[in-house]
């Protein structure tokens, strides 16, 4: 009996961890086949004027009486019809705004969607197409703001119409993107400019002096390295970067007057940032308008198309962001009042 007992509990423990063993199994293996099942970059395109219409009505099933109800989806199935009419007849068709967002880092890393986005838009476009871009940005690195810029600059040079929404911030690298569109809108509130350069950079020479290391850094040309972190810095060197960062905001400059030549230079070209309402005053945008506002607008006479480009996470990404919303979802239940 006593063995008998001893191989039931033996036999027990077995099951259980084997049990263990294919919960785990299976969940990494739906894991990993939901990552693969996943598409690889794709484009991504979603009706604004749908949205904000199922928005409202939603809104309105609440609010209305069933009288007033049955009349709104009457006047639904009216519009609907009529515009099937009129594209049987071959009407021309409403004109056409695709929304893009840009949300900047220091390293403009959107502007990898970006430019799929506009390489996508450039070859269905019609004349009649507007573009507008929702910007948000306090700007970052020169050559990566810089591509971003000419991205926007491929839109204006086939012609279409280019709106930039500021809702919170377009500085620096962000108002070199701004500045090329037709028409710039901005919160009241939303910051603008700053137009200027900026670096900076430690050294550890006398640091590493103190603690008897030697650096030894070779270069061939003059100014291959000005300013170094670890090297010992000369006037020389100094005055160089200076010129670098002078030659740069000139270009910055240049830029921006080229697209925007109403703009008193001298004036705004000082670094210095303004609000939504004093940058109206100094022209650096064209109107008070927050981005929801606009699209508000343009849902009523245009179909308004929001656009998107989906770049795929790396594999280990996705099952590390899968294992922590598993483990989130177990905590969540094990907190939960009366779980199992």
């Amino acid at each position: 009996m006593q063995f008998l007992g001893e191989y039931g509990l033996f036999l027990a423990k077995s099951i259980t961890l084997v049990a263990a063993i294919l919960f785990v199994a299976a969940n990494i293996f739906a894991l990993v086949r939901s990552a693969k099942e996943q598409s690889a970059n794709h484009l991504k395109v979603r009706n604004v004027g749908d949205r904000l219409r199922d928005l409202a009505d939603t809104l309105n099933f609440e609010v209305l009486d069933e009288i007033e109800r049955k009349k709104l989806q009457k006047s639904r199935k009216s519009e609907e019809k009529a515009l099937v009419k009129a594209r049987k007849r071959g009407e021309k068709p409403k004109p056409r705004v695709f929304v893009l967002e840009f949300d900047g880092d220091i390293q403009a890393h959107a502007v990898a969607g970006l430019r799929e986005e506009i390489s996508a838009l450039l070859q269905i476009a019609r004349p009649s197409d507007e573009v507008l871009l929702r910007l948000e940005s306090s700007g970052g690195l020169v050559h990566a703001y810089g591509l971003a810029a000419s991205q926007l600059v491929r839109l204006r040079a086939r012609g279409l119409r280019l709106t930039v929404a500021v809702d919170k911030v377009a500085a620096s690298g962000g108002y070199l993107m701004a500045c090329v569109a037709d028409r710039i809108l901005a919160a009241p509130f939303a910051v603008i400019g700053s137009i200027g350069v900026v670096a900076q950079i430690p050294n550890f020479n006398r640091l590493l002096k103190r603690n008897d290391i030697d650096l030894e850094l070779h270069t061939a040309g003059e100014f291959k390295r000005t300013l170094t972190l670890f090297g010992e810095n000369t006037d020389a060197a100094r005055v160089k970067f200076k010129e670098d960062l002078e030659d740069t905001h000139t270009l910055f400059k240049r830029f921006v007057s080229e697209h925007r030549p109403a703009l008193d230079l001298d004036k705004v070209a000082t670094g210095e940032h303004w609000f939504g309402t004093r940058a109206a005053e100094l022209k650096l945008v064209d109107e008070l308008c927050s981005s929801d506002d606009y699209l508000l607008r343009r849902v009523e006479d245009a179909e308004v198309f929001e656009v998107s480009y989906e770049i795929r996470k790396p594999l280990a990404e996705r099952l590390g962001l899968g294992m922590a919303r598993l483990a989130s979802a177990f905590g969540r239940k094990a907190l939960t009042p009366g779980a199992p």
